[in-house]
């Protein structure tokens, strides 16, 4: 079993650093104004979307096996306002919880899995934690992206496999090169 938990957690830490490569590049592809456009008053920015992803990994990871994921400190209203407003103060914001988050993820063991860790008052495995953060933050990503595809400047480049291009890169992986 412990097997599989490495293997999981290897999995684990690739998909998160392959989602914050996506956030990223489909961040830098929208200028600054763009950043905190909003279609609507009920609808988020991309600035808003960072803000509360940001928000959210600090809270669940700091001190993650110690206390409660719902930190006191954290008003989860507050990353939903434009309390960020420059792309500096969201990247700063942004690195500093990626940097809560990454050492974290490198330090899990196989046999951390079971343990138990809290979310508002909720016990959860180790395990079940992390899959709920991981899709959490693969949705909120996936607005980023979305967003980004709209407000980016240029034509856009795909992210993955192009539209359309999806036998090409069949064939490319059926054939590599020698």
């Amino acid at each position: 079993m412990n097997a599989v938990n490495e293997e999981y957690l290897e999995d684990l830490r690739q998909r998160v650093d392959q989602y914050r490569l996506l956030a990223e590049k489909a961040i830098a592809r929208v200028d600054d104004n763009r950043l905190f456009w909003c279609f609507h008053n009920d609808a988020n920015s991309m600035a808003i979307i960072m803000q509360h992803i940001s928000g959210n990994m600090r809270s669940r990871f700091t001190n993650f096996f110690t206390e409660d994921g719902e930190k006191p400190w954290r008003h989860r209203d507050s990353e939903f306002e434009p309390v960020l407003t420059t792309r500096e103060e969201l990247l700063e914001s942004w690195n500093h919880a990626w940097s809560v988050l990454t050492p974290l993820l490198a330090e899990l063991r196989p046999e951390d899995l079971a343990r138990t860790v809290y979310i508002r008052g909720e016990a959860h495995s180790v395990l079940a934690a992390l899959q709920r953060q991981l899709a959490h933050y693969a949705y909120h990503i996936g607005q980023l992206i979305f967003l980004a595809k709209m407000l980016g400047t240029g034509p856009w480049e795909s992210l993955s496999i192009p539209k359309n291009q999806s036998d090409d890169y069949k064939r490319r992986q059926d054939n590599p090169p020698a």
